[in-house]
């Protein structure tokens, strides 16, 4: 993998989970909104916020589909992942337990071996 390769799958491992904590914020936000559905949803900030920040990071996975392939791109996904529940307890305090930590250690684990198998390719 080139060195761009890396860094553009890097980034959008990481602009997403910022999505996520965009989503949480609308939910919050939304439990303190009064009124109909529809107008909940359309006066949430937070949640407009969270779907143009959505449709961003698309077209950014779109140009960096245009560059590689799927298959190796889509490992990067493991390393959002492992971001997220991190994310989720240092903004909002939720729980991590050792079985997160265990878990997201043996995805990472599998990340290094789907990168390895790629630079000897």
């Amino acid at each position: 993998m080139k060195l761009q390769e890396v860094l553009l799958c890097s980034t959008f491992a990481v602009v997403m989970p910022i999505g996520q904590m965009l989503f949480k914020t609308a939910a919050i936000y939304q439990a303190r909104l009064e009124g109909p559905l529809l107008w909940r949803l359309a006066t949430n900030v937070p949640l407009l916020g969270a779907f143009a920040w959505y449709g961003a990071t698309a077209l950014f996975w779109f140009y960096i589909l245009t560059r590689m392939p799927l298959s190796i791109a889509y490992s990067f996904s493991i390393l959002g992942s492992a971001l997220v529940p991190l994310m989720a307890g240092l903004v909002f305090k939720e729980p991590m337990t050792w079985r997160f930590a265990v878990g997201y250690l043996l995805m990472l684990s599998g990340f290094l071996v789907i990168l390895r198998g790629t630079a000897s390719a």
